[in-house]
């Protein structure tokens, strides 16, 4: 409680407090008064819109990958494996967690590289049906996976999938097998008897996932920092307002942005009763 109470909500508050202030543009130095002119700059820049348009369109379509990816592999897990098969598919997913983050993701920036296995795969095949537009600056001989929007993708649904399984498992082990085997008895075929009894049963836990997903991706600056084009996301446009150009009071007034998202979605999610589910 101290740590969450104290050093995370406090340090938090103190930065919010931060966007109360403004940088002076002749001294550049921050002038400590209580204003809104951080937030009247905040609001008046078009780019500034496209950022969070940009963050929250990623974070959500990581999301939808990882629910797509996630259901099918804990459905498996659920309701078909036992004892040996299913601890080891329990320690394939949660492997991944046991190494370090830098090095997940910079691992993947090896992969793809031009040089990598996946960059080779693509020049080699010469995918190229749109992608050079979602590609930050073709190469010659092919694009770069590594800097581009396709490969942040990439290394956001690598990173954060297996916290969509884990709830989405655990919702599953929860629903009755009864209520499948009576579906089936009253005549239900398979694909109705999933929208209409596993899915309604088991959407808590897939919301209770995409907290994870969608958060995570939301603030993350590391992989839009490693992998993202001059394009900024939210995260990396608070570390780069709060550091390298010094504009704290700005970089505080966009950290206001995710936290009022995940505000709104946390709410929604308390009613779905996705809080039970985790």
């Amino acid at each position: 409680m101290a740590w969450l109470g104290v050093l995370y909500l406090g340090s938090l508050l103190a930065l919010v407090a931060q966007s109360f202030f403004h940088l002076d543009s002749f001294s550049g130095k921050v002038v400590r008064q209580l204003t809104l002119a951080t937030y009247a700059d905040l609001l008046s820049q078009a780019e500034n819109y496209r950022i969070v348009v940009r963050t929250v369109g990623m974070a959500a379509a990581v999301t939808l990958a990882a629910v797509a990816l996630a259901f099918p592999l804990a459905y498996y897990m659920a309701r078909h494996t036992s004892g040996r098969l299913r601890a080891a598919l329990y320690v394939a997913v949660l492997l991944p967690l046991w190494s370090n983050y830098l090095v997940r993701v910079y691992a993947w920036k090896i992969i793809l590289a031009k040089e990598g296995i996946l960059g080779w795969f693509v020049n080699t095949l010469h995918l190229r049906w749109g992608l050079d537009a979602l590609l930050s600056t073709p190469v010659i001989g092919g694009p770069s996976l590594a800097n581009s929007m396709i490969g942040m993708f990439i290394v956001f649904l690598y990173v954060w999938l297996p916290y969509m399984i884990l709830p989405v498992e655990a919702a599953l082990e929860r629903l009755p097998r009864s209520l499948l085997e009576a579906s089936g008895d009253l005549g239900a075929r398979p694909g109705q008897t999933f929208r209409h009894v596993i899915l309604p049963l088991v959407f808590p836990g897939i919301v209770a996932g995409s907290i994870f997903t969608f958060s995570l991706t939301l603030g993350d600056f590391i992989i839009p920092q490693a992998f993202g084009t001059s394009a900024f996301f939210l995260g990396r446009a608070v570390y780069v307002y709060q550091g390298t150009s010094g504009n704290l009071p700005l970089a505080a007034a966009f950290t206001v942005i995710p936290i009022v998202i995940m505000g709104a979605y946390l709410s929604l999610a308390r009613r779905m009763g996705a809080f039970e589910a985790i």
